[in-house]
Parts: C-alpha cells; sequence; structure tokens
C-alpha cells in the first residue's frame, strides 16, 4: 500500500441508509468518537470499499471495470481530502507533533471561544437513555392509531364546546394577561418544552435510538431545551426519521386539543386556568418556533428529511450565492449541485427567505440584549450580534467576489451592475420631496372656558348653544347665598346709617357722633361697592367673540355648581392645528412652510396650512392625549400619575389654517386628522443616516 494514503479509521460504522430522490442507494458513515454521521451515495460508499486499494488511480479503474460509474482519478482525490478534513483516516506513524499542531490550529482564541459560547452553548443536564428505555414500552398506546383518533375527537369537541362559551373563553384570555398571567405562561411553556423534548426522545427510543443526553440551549442566553438525537441517521426508513423529528410538535398539539377539552368541562379554578393555559399557548408557541424552517428547529429538519436533503441550508445558501453572482456579474461559475429547473429556484427563494427572516430575528434579539443589560455592556454585545450575525456573512460573501476580481472587471454584466448600483446609490442620496407626516389637532385659535365660582347656583342662561357671543356679553347669570347674604347686610347697614344721620339734627347725642357716623357710613359704601364688583363676577361673559360651545344640556336655573365646574366655552372663529413632529423631522420644517390638513375618516375638512410656531425644546409632557397611542394616536407614552410622557423627543408645532372652513367645520371646534407639511427635500439616506445618528449620541447620553 503507498504510505502517502493511509487507512480509515476502524471504528468508523458504516450503515445502509435511505433510497436518495434520484434512485441510488445512500449509506451513512458513523463516526462513533463524535457522535457524526456522513450520508454517502453510491460512488462514495464505492470509494471507501476499495479503500484498501491505496491509490487515487487504482480505485477509479477498479469501480470502472466492476460497476456502471464513471470515476476519474481526481473525484476519487477529492474524496480523500474529504475524509482528511473531517478526520476520518488513521494518523500516521510518530505524528503526534503534527497532530498537536493541527489541534492548535484549529483552536480559537479566548475571544472567539468566549464569542462563541456566548452566542450557543449547550448544558447537559441528563442522560436520559436508560430511563426512556424502561418507560417507553409502557407508552406504547400514544403511538396508536386508537389514540390518535381519540386526540382528534377530542380536538373537534374542544372547538365546538369554546364556540358556544367564546365569550368566556375570551374573557379568560384578557384576564390572562397580568404579571401573574404570565408567571403561569412562563411556567406553562416551560413544562410544555420539557414534554416536547420527551416526545423526541421516546420516539426516538421506539425506533431502536440511543439519546445519550437531554439538557438546556443557550441561544444568545435564551433557553431552549434540546435532546441529542443525532442517532436517528442510523435509521435506514426516512418516514421514521421524520416521525422523530416531528414527535416534538405533534407531542405539544396533541396536549393543545386534550387540554381544549378539559377547559370546556372542568369546573372554575386552578385546573381550569391550566388547561387554559395549555390550550392556548402550546400550538402558538410550537408553530410560530418550533415549525420555523428558517432555523435549525423541528420545522428544518422536518423540511430537510422531506426533501431528503441533508444540510439543507448551507446548500441552499451556497446556490443562492451562485445565482447572486451569476445574475451580478455573469462569471459562468458550474452551479454548486446539479438541480432541476424549478427545485434550483426554489432552493434560491427559500435561501433569500432565510436570511431576511434571520436578519430580523437577529437584529431583535440585538435590540433586546441591548437592553437587558447595562448601557456599556449592551452596546458591545449589540454589536457582536450585528457583527457576528450580519456584518460577518456578508463580509464573507464580498471576500469571495475579491477573489474573481479578475474576472469580474472583464464581465460586460458587472459593469451594468456597477451601473445600476452608482444609480441606486445616487437616487438614495438625492434630495427628494418627501413631506413631514404626523397627526394634529384641528382645533380654535382663540377659546374662553366659563368655570363656576365657589359656592355658587345657576340663576340663568341667557345665550343658548351654538350662539355668537360678543366681547363682555353675559352669557351665565349665577347667584351665591353669601353674596346675598352680605348684600342685605350691606344694605341693612346703609339704611341704619342714613336714618341715623337724618335724626342728628333733632338729637344731640347722634350729633356728638355725626363723624364717626360719616366714617362708618363711608365704609359700608365701600364695602357696598366691593360687594357689586363681587357679584359682576357671577355675571360669566365672554372674553372675545366667537361661539358658545360644550354647554351640558341637562343644565338647568337653580342647579347647584361644584367649584371650577365648566359650564361652557366660548370658542373664536380663527382656527388653528396643533401638532408634534419626530426629533429626525423637526430640522426640516420652518415657519411659514405651507401643509395639509385631512381629518380622520375623510369626514371631516381639508385645510390648507401654514407653519405659525416651532418648539425649541422637546416637550417634556404631552397636552394632547387625543394624539397618543393610548386614544389611537401616533405618538407612543407612558402614563404616570395622570401625565402622559411621551416615550421619543418630539416637538410642539402649530399651525395657522389659511383656507375659509366650511359650515361643518365651525359646527366642531376639534378634530384629529392626518398633518402633512411640505418641509425641505431631504434624501433617502440622509433620514436614514440621522436617525441613526440620532438614535446613537441619545443612547450613548451625550
Amino acid at each position: 500500500m503507498n504510505n502517502a494514503w493511509p487507512c480509515l479509521r476502524e471504528e468508523l460504522d458504516l450503515l445502509p441508509g435511505p433510497v436518495l430522490p434520484d434512485g441510488q442507494p445512500s449509506w451513512t458513515l458513523h463516526d462513533p468518537v463524535r457522535n457524526l454521521f456522513f450520508q454517502l451515495d453510491w460512488a462514495s460508499f464505492e470509494v471507501f470499499k476499495r479503500w484498501h486499494l491505496g491509490a487515487a488511480q487504482s480505485i477509479a479503474q477498479d469501480i470502472i471495470n466492476h460497476t456502471t460509474l464513471t470515476l476519474r482519478e481526481e473525484d476519487v482525490a477529492a474524496l480523500f481530502q474529504f475524509a482528511q478534513r473531517n478526520d476520518l483516516l488513521e494518523p500516521e506513524p510518530n505524528s503526534a507533533a503534527k497532530l498537536a499542531q493541527q489541534w492548535q490550529s484549529r483552536r480559537s482564541s479566548w475571544m472567539q471561544w468566549l464569542l462563541h459560547n456566548y452566542l450557543f452553548f449547550r448544558v447537559p443536564l441528563i442522560k436520559p437513555d436508560r430511563w426512556l428505555g424502561r418507560w417507553a414500552p409502557r407508552l406504547e398506546f400514544l403511538f396508536s392509531r386508537a389514540f390518535a383518533w381519540a386526540s382528534v375527537l377530542a380536538l373537534v369537541a374542544g372547538l365546538w364546546g369554546v364556540s358556544r362559551s367564546w365569550g368566556e373563553f375570551t374573557a379568560t384570555l384578557v384576564d390572562s394577561l397580568t404579571w401573574q398571567g404570565l408567571l403561569a405562561y412562563g411556567l406553562t411553556l416551560g413544562f410544555v418544552k420539557v414534554l416536547h423534548e420527551l416526545g423526541h426522545g421516546f420516539t426516538a427510543k421506539r425506533f431502536g435510538c440511543r439519546v445519550p443526553t437531554m439538557g438546556i440551549a443557550f441561544l444568545v442566553l435564551w433557553p431552549v431545551a434540546y435532546t441529542d438525537t443525532n442517532e436517528v441517521w442510523k435509521l435506514t426508513r426516512r418516514d421514521q426519521r421524520l416521525k422523530v423529528a416531528g414527535a416534538g410538535i405533534v407531542t405539544e398539539l396533541v396536549i393543545a386539543a386534550w387540554a381544549l377539552l378539559a377547559w370546556v368541562w372542568l369546573p372554575d379554578g386552578a385546573p381550569k386556568s391550566m388547561a387554559f393555559l395549555l390550550a392556548t399557548t402550546t400550538w402558538v408557541s410550537t408553530l410560530a418556533i418550533n415549525a420555523s424552517p428558517f432555523m435549525r428547529f423541528d420545522g428544518y429538519f422536518l423540511l430537510s428529511d422531506f426533501l431528503q436533503m441533508p444540510n439543507l441550508h448551507s446548500r441552499a445558501f451556497a446556490v443562492a450565492r451562485w445565482d447572486l453572482r451569476e445574475k451580478l456579474f455573469k462569471l459562468g461559475e458550474p452551479v454548486p449541485e446539479s438541480f432541476t429547473d424549478s427545485k434550483r429556484r426554489w432552493l434560491i427563494v427559500f435561501a433569500w427567505a432565510t436570511w431576511i427572516y434571520r436578519l430580523v430575528l437577529f437584529l431583535g434579539i440585538a435590540a433586546l440584549v441591548y437592553h437587558f443589560f447595562i448601557k456599556a455592556l449592551g452596546i458591545l454585545l449589540f454589536l457582536v450580534e450585528i457583527v457576528w450575525f450580519i456584518a460577518k456573512p456578508l463580509w464573507s460573501e464580498i471576500s469571495a467576489w475579491y477573489k474573481r476580481w479578475p474576472q469580474i472587471v472583464h464581465s460586460r454584466r458587472a459593469r451594468w451592475s456597477a451601473i445600476g448600483l452608482i444609480a441606486l446609490m445616487v437616487l438614495c442620496w438625492l434630495p427628494l420631496p418627501t413631506p413631514v407626516r404626523t397627526q394634529g389637532m384641528l382645533q380654535s385659535a382663540e377659546v374662553w372656558p366659563l368655570h363656576a365660582l365657589d359656592a355658587s347656583q345657576l340663576q340663568q342662561q341667557l345665550l343658548p348653544e351654538a350662539q355668537m357671543a360678543e366681547v363682555n356679553a353675559p352669557i351665565f347669570m349665577l347667584d351665591s347665598p353669601s353674596l346675598k347674604a352680605a348684600q342685605t347686610q350691606s344694605d341693612a347697614q346703609q339704611t341704619q346709617y342714613s336714618q341715623q344721620m337724618a335724626a342728628a339734627g333733632f338729637d344731640s347725642e347722634l350729633r356728638r357722633d355725626w363723624q364717626v357716623l360719616l366714617e362708618r357710613q363711608t365704609q359700608a359704601r365701600a364695602q357696598q361697592f366691593a360687594i357689586e364688583i363681587e357679584a359682576s363676577r357671577y355675571r360669566l361673559s365672554s372674553a372675545g367673540t366667537g361661539v358658545l360651545r360644550d354647554v351640558d344640556p341637562d343644565l338647568r336655573p337653580g342647579d347647584w355648581l361644584a367649584r371650577h365646574e365648566l359650564l361652557g366655552k366660548v370658542v373664536g372663529a380663527q382656527l388653528e392645528i396643533l401638532a408634534y413632529v419626530q426629533e429626525e423631522d423637526v430640522q426640516r420644517i420652518r415657519i411659514g412652510d405651507g401643509g395639509i390638513f385631512i381629518s380622520d375618516g375623510g369626514a371631516g375638512p381639508v385645510l390648507d396650512l401654514k407653519v405659525r410656531s416651532i418648539d425649541q425644546d422637546a416637550s417634556r409632557v404631552l397636552s394632547e392625549a387625543s394624539l397618543s397611542t393610548l386614544a389611537g394616536g401616533n405618538i407612543p407614552v407612558r402614563s404616570m400619575q395622570g401625565a402622559l410622557y411621551p416615550e421619543r423627543p418630539v416637538y410642539r408645532v402649530v399651525l395657522d389654517v389659511t383656507t375659509q372652513p366650511g359650515e361643518d367645520t365651525a359646527s366642531q371646534h376639534r378634530w384629529r386628522g392626518k398633518v402633512s407639511i411640505h418641509g425641505r427635500w431631504e434624501a433617502i439616506a440622509s433620514q436614514f443616516v440621522n436617525t441613526a445618528a440620532s438614535v446613537f449620541w441619545r443612547e450613548a447620553g451625550f
């Protein structure tokens, strides 16, 4: 044998595999030391079968002589390199130093190790193989056809019962949205995920596979239960692999079906609440997370086994990257794998869908990581997420382009792609007339509220609702018992002092007190004047010209009024718009810029506007509750002690209405609607850069 051709490792196992989609047989090569599996096609099997020949040329020639396959020496050499890369060969004699050097070169730095273990690591908790083997025969009924039909009937009966108690079911859902409900949801979800993994374990054990470990995997510090079912690759039947991969999802769906039926029949109490959580959380979580083929969860392995395409993600990504390069540069490179046109197109679409899904997911995880940790550590971990999951794959593809740079330079398609890229960049930085859009409140520029005074009683309403009120024209006449008593007392004192002064000409004692009586009469007149001034306050009048609005229709003469009770408003004819603009948009508008107002629902007016004023500082408190998200507006707020605080910086902008409003507008002095301001032109890329810079400076605390 050639010394340069080492033998295969003796402990490797070669097992029969399923028939491949093209009809050829397959085999599974098992490395028991690392518990790794490699799928071999017919040609690879024939090469490994003749490995003892010790030379690529001899192996290729023997395959041609004894089979219908045609292999070249290069094909055998490529398989040799594959075996060498995956440590499937016996080490050479006296090669300990070389192997140690290779192992050292493969070791990552302490920083790479920390990053990898932060992003994903596993914690094995138990070795369940013996326990699963003891309980699997006792739970065989769960895999029977009778239990499957019983679960379907339970689901149908549960849905029928819920349809008859839909109001109670939805009310339970609303009641569970509390801190206690969320805690119960977390505990229930954890319990169901344990059963999910047991479903994988029992199904694998039922088909004779060993389940070495079960535990918790941490994906970016988020706990996810896992079960080591790698030995399913020993199974030759594809349907058995599919059953193991889908056992967890089926387990959760069965639990949901029986829990739904239990909710219908159980009395109110803790068991019924638990059944509700099991019925509503299990199927939602398993379909949203585990059934997704875009991450390496159950849905991915189900799809991979169904299509008989191991390493589906990497193979689809390779085809999509090849397609991207061909569309951009038309290099004429061969396809990484030979597929039919329809299957190749499907793989490309699947790869792009996976990339987009992961981009959104990893950006969301990065944002959560940033907010869950202290600011300095949060920024660091946020950057790690962005670099590892987003920037690194992009850099890898750009590096592949760099290696092909000589071919790209001479490609006509590449020149057109470059022209298109330059045009796109110019378009992104080309200022466009993008309006500043927000919500605003149409209201009167001048509103004079009419409030009741202390301890007052309505005496008369002089002006009806929706009538024009002139300046200083009385509208409400109020009465006050204390004021009437003071008025009566003052009149009595005036009468008494006048009578005493008239009788002073006939009474010597009164003449002696003439000066005192005169001073008392002067004081009484001053008091009378003060009472008249106070009484004038009980005649509520308008401070300007406008229409009387918001009068309580149930208000009647003689009704007692609370302190500062609003009796009505005099609304001026001049209209204005009160709006709030985001921080990134406020720099684009100036005083005098035009705009337009469209009322919500299209039932109100469409008005032309002009910016009157712009606040220089962000509003600390939102004065218009109707513009908050709590009331259906577009400004996110948090409510604290009766005040609304904007979640993001917003600036108050007041706009004048320049068109003449119609009669329908005059009848309603407050409308909410959409506001569009014709601000400065701005490029799309400039908007993105300004927003990113604003967020960075705000979060960095500068």
